[in-house]
């Protein structure tokens, strides 16, 4: 009994102890880069009432905080426009921590389902595209990844629950690593000549609801997650991957966020018009630095289930989905979209050209973020419509030096248009008014009313500005009732 009363003196000895020392969360580490030239949030735990020292090598004083009730403690720094590593030392009675090679520069955060998740070595039968030509040159020490595992949790969590490291970029760590992050964050680090630190929290076929929190979710459904058995369906049970993979990142400070999902939402359009921009709100609001900038990337054609004319206007049409990420432009406040019409695939659900997606989402950062107003970032938007000419004539915004089509101009593909009867027919689509404007007409409908372009599962967009920048698939209608002619 004695013996056993030891054990036990002694298991709660080190205990103690262990508590004692500091703890930091994951992503605070040797090796990151933090946001530059602004206040950022360091944090961690310890026992409860600890004096914890900080001392970082920018700076000419060291600092002390004390951990609250709960042994949690928390300091804001500020970063300056250094290109120099630097430490940080944390001393406490227990503790003598020493994070080195930190870099200052620009933080994002990327985020979504597979499309996001897909590496630069791809999938198996999947390519991404460039991956050896990018090998060859990704050695960078100012590009830094840092990498969340796929966790799950009914609670949010304080930690990632793992042994992960930021990681200096070289054709190791690339491989494996987010191929639209990548191709994102190399390019930015070359442009800008600063540090980059791409965090990248994505889950294969995850639905936005799992990306989640309770409150933000909870005006719209009810979430329980007590006796729910979270083993299987994980990444589509509601504020899951919100939890684990979120909520121990705040309040790690950013710039701004990358997002690529909506795949597994297609079939609720309606619901994601509500869930998307509550969810950004939401993110926003519990990183408390304001409405960092938030860039998304619209899903692409493919196949799904096929394009039969029975789910012409129907969610299993993806074009309702496509719509729906093009109307929360104007939901998100300080948010962009990259259009990829133009290079989904038939039978792949995961398009290999990534460096395209990543370019676009790019260029909106460029333009938006930092200020580089020769960077394009949206191609044309349908505007308004006029009877003329026995057909519609459309007009479209951001269209100053006109609209292209691949050489096509008096056939382009994938328009069809409509009289008061709501069936639409194929249509021809011309190029007028020095080729700013599109001509919709055909004999089947001597009377139209509206037109609808690449409105399908499948198609390839071949409409775009001068820059190349796709038209989104749309409707001048909003008709619930609209059918096709038999293909």
């Amino acid at each position: 009994m004695m013996h056993k009363n030891i054990l036990i003196t002694i298991f709660l000895l080190i205990s103690t102890l262990a508590f004692a020392e500091i703890r930091l969360p994951e992503i605070v580490a040797s090796n990151m880069v933090l946001q530059r030239n602004t206040a950022v949030q360091l944090w961690g735990w310890a026992d409860k009432g600890e004096k914890i020292t900080i001392k970082c090598s920018w700076l000419d004083e060291a600092m002390s905080v004390k951990t609250d009730k709960n042994g949690r403690w928390n300091t804001e720094v500020v970063t300056t426009n250094s290109k120099d590593a630097q430490t940080i030392r944390l001393k406490s009675g227990e503790s003598d921590i020493l994070l080195e090679n930190i870099l200052f520069g620009e933080v994002w955060l990327c985020s979504g389902q597979s499309n996001m998740f897909q590496p630069m070595n791809g999938y198996d039968g999947q390519p991404t595209l460039g991956t050896l030509e990018v090998l060859k040159t990704a050695k960078n020490d100012n590009l830094r990844l840092f990498f969340v595992e796929k966790k799950a949790s009914k609670t949010p969590l304080d930690t990632l629950k793992g042994h992960l490291t930021w990681r200096q970029a070289d054709a190791v760590s690339v491989l494996d690593y987010s191929a639209v992050a990548y191709y994102f964050g190399s390019q930015l680090q070359e442009i800008l000549e600063v540090p980059v630190g791409m965090i990248h929290t994505s889950w294969g076929g995850s639905n936005v609801e799992a990306w989640m929190s309770k409150e933000a979710i909870s005006p719209y459904r009810e979430v329980n997650l007590e006796n729910k058995n979270i083993s299987k369906g994980t990444n589509h049970i509601p504020t899951l991957l919100y939890n684990a993979m979120i909520n121990p990142l705040i309040p790690y400070t950013i710039k701004g966020a990358l997002w690529y999902q909506g795949e597994s939402n297609r079939m609720v359009p309606e619901l994601y018009k509500k869930y998307f921009p509550a969810m950004v709100a939401d993110w926003r609001e519990r990183w408390d630095i304001g409405d960092f900038p938030f860039y998304y990337v619209q899903i692409a054609p493919y196949k799904y289930g096929g394009d039969a004319d029975s789910i012409y206007n129907r969610a299993e049409n993806t074009a309702f989905i496509r719509e729906v990420q093009l109307a929360c432009l104007d939901l998100i406040p300080n948010s962009g979209m990259a259009v990829t019409m133009d290079i989904g695939e038939q039978y792949s659900i995961h398009p290999a050209k990534k460096k395209e997606v990543a370019d676009r989402l790019l260029y909106n950062a460029l333009n938006s973020t930092y200020g580089m107003t020769s960077f394009k970032t949206f191609g044309p938007v349908y505007d308004t419509m006029e009877n003329k000419d026995g057909g519609l004539i459309l007009s479209f915004k951001n269209v100053e030096k006109g609209l292209y089509a691949c050489g096509e101009y008096d056939d382009i593909a994938g328009f069809e248009i409509a009289g008061e009867d709501h069936v639409f027919y194929p249509a021809q689509a011309s190029l007028v008014q020095w080729r700013k404007k599109v001509l919709v007409k055909s004999e089947k409908v001597p009377n139209p009313v509206a037109v609808r372009y690449c409105w399908r599962n499948w198609t390839i967009g071949t409409l775009s500005d001068t820059y190349l920048l796709p038209v989104s698939s749309f409707r001048t209608d909003n008709w619930d009732d609209a059918t096709r002619v038999s293909e």
